[in-house]
């Protein structure tokens, strides 16, 4: 008995000793976890599985989660966890988030967020989901998602009333007729078909964008993308700034949607060695292409300062096309790059138009890309084509 008891207090000390002082502990299982939960969720997303997408969260989270993401048509939805930090019952993660937009997106877009996490009996839910820091914002984190399909183009906005519904119809409807007309203008090989997003506001654009508001005021719209189209990118997503477009008549809506359709169009041609005249004033130039806009009509401002002889001296830099809080600047280098763009197609052809576009676009680098497709397709040299279009101005503005 007493060599039995002796024993037993020895063993317990090693395994005090084990526990206690220096021996290995177990391994945290939250990280699995979490990944197996955010697997279930994203299961929950694609199989429209509304129950087992709020098991996965708190409430009142994971019903408005749901509600604003649910009319999205999705092909893909994946979490990779990226980080895991807990305090208790609480965790903070990171995850990379990759999703498809079906018929559309030929590879997933990524996005980085971040989830807060609770732990409750025995398992981990989300509390809340955000972009993480320094990552853009999602539609549907604006709010409830409504999408509207068009012969070519899918519609995105923000807002669930019959307004909504029918405002983001009237958005399809103006791409799918930009659709065609991009065709007729430009011969390369492109999707033809269009994701427009619609926010509820500037601000909102700007979130989508991940840049200040103030960059944005004025503009009607813009496109996303890779630039140089590689194939392996998700679809452009032409994000517009509600503000801006809604002040616009009937013609100059179509002029922005065939614009921004023209981005989408050209992306894969499109470079770092493309200026902003050229790859603006392009679209432009299909977006007024067979309207029968004078130059006058379509190019006022730069009509005062010709008018004012204040005739610009070289095409416009990049940086002229950064709202500055002139618009009436930014508007001259808009006009000033479609007339240039115009003046190729009055003079060279269509063909060529594009050909020098696709030249331009070829190059590797922006040094020497303009000049070596001035000779190569235009058979011309900078300083003889500016001259030509301060001309044009002239004859076209005077």
């Amino acid at each position: 008995m007493a060599g039995r008891g002796r024993g037993s207090w020895v063993l317990g000390i090693c395994v005090a000793l084990l526990v206690g002082c220096g021996g290995p502990s177990a391994p945290d299982a939250a990280p699995s976890d979490v990944r197996r939960m955010l697997d279930r969720r994203a299961d929950a997303v694609l199989d429209r599985d509304a129950k087992a997408y709020r098991a996965t969260g708190r409430d009142t989270e994971a019903d408005e989660a749901w509600d604003n993401l649910r009319d999205v048509p999705l092909d893909s939805w994946q979490y990779r966890l990226t980080g895991f930090e807990r305090s208790g019952t609480r965790a903070t993660a990171t995850a990379d988030l990759r999703y498809r937009i079906k018929g559309y997106d030929s590879e997933p877009l990524t996005t980085s967020r971040t989830l807060t996490l609770q732990e409750r009996d025995g398992g981990w839910y989300v509390a809340a989901e955000r972009p993480a820091k320094k990552a853009t914002q999602q539609l549907w984190d604006q709010g409830p998602v409504t999408s509207v399909r068009g012969t070519h183009s899918l519609v995105l906005g923000v807002g669930r009333s019959e307004r909504d519904r029918t405002t983001l119809r009237e958005y399809a409807d103006l791409a799918d007729r930009a659709v065609p007309l991009v065709r007729g203008a430009w011969p390369g090989k492109w999707p033809q078909r269009v994701v427009v997003l619609v926010p509820k506001s500037l601000d909102g654009m700007a979130g989508l964008l991940g840049s200040p508001a103030s960059g944005y005021q004025g503009i009607a719209a813009v496109t996303t993308g890779e630039a140089g189209g590689s194939g392996s990118a998700p679809a452009d997503r032409i994000i517009v700034n509600p503000e801006a477009y809604g002040v616009l008549g009937d013609f100059g809506k179509q002029v922005v949607l065939t614009h921004e359709t023209t981005h989408v169009a050209t992306r894969a041609h499109t470079s770092q060695a493309t200026p902003l005249w050229l790859s603006e004033g392009f679209a432009d130039w299909v977006g007024y292409r067979g309207t029968g806009r004078t130059a006058a009509q379509a190019a006022p401002e730069l009509r005062r300062a010709v008018q004012r002889e204040q005739l610009p001296g070289a095409l416009p830099e990049d940086d002229a096309f950064g709202f500055s809080g002139d618009a009436g600047k930014l508007a001259q280098a808009y006009e000033g790059s479609w007339l240039a763009c115009r003046m190729i197609a009055d003079q060279w052809g269509e063909e060529n138009l594009t050909g020098f576009y696709e030249a331009v676009g070829a190059h590797k680098k922006r040094p020497g890309a303009v000049e070596d497709a001035l000779r190569d397709v235009l058979d011309t040299t900078p300083e003889d084509f500016t001259a030509r279009w301060r001309t044009y101005l002239r004859a076209e503005l005077g």
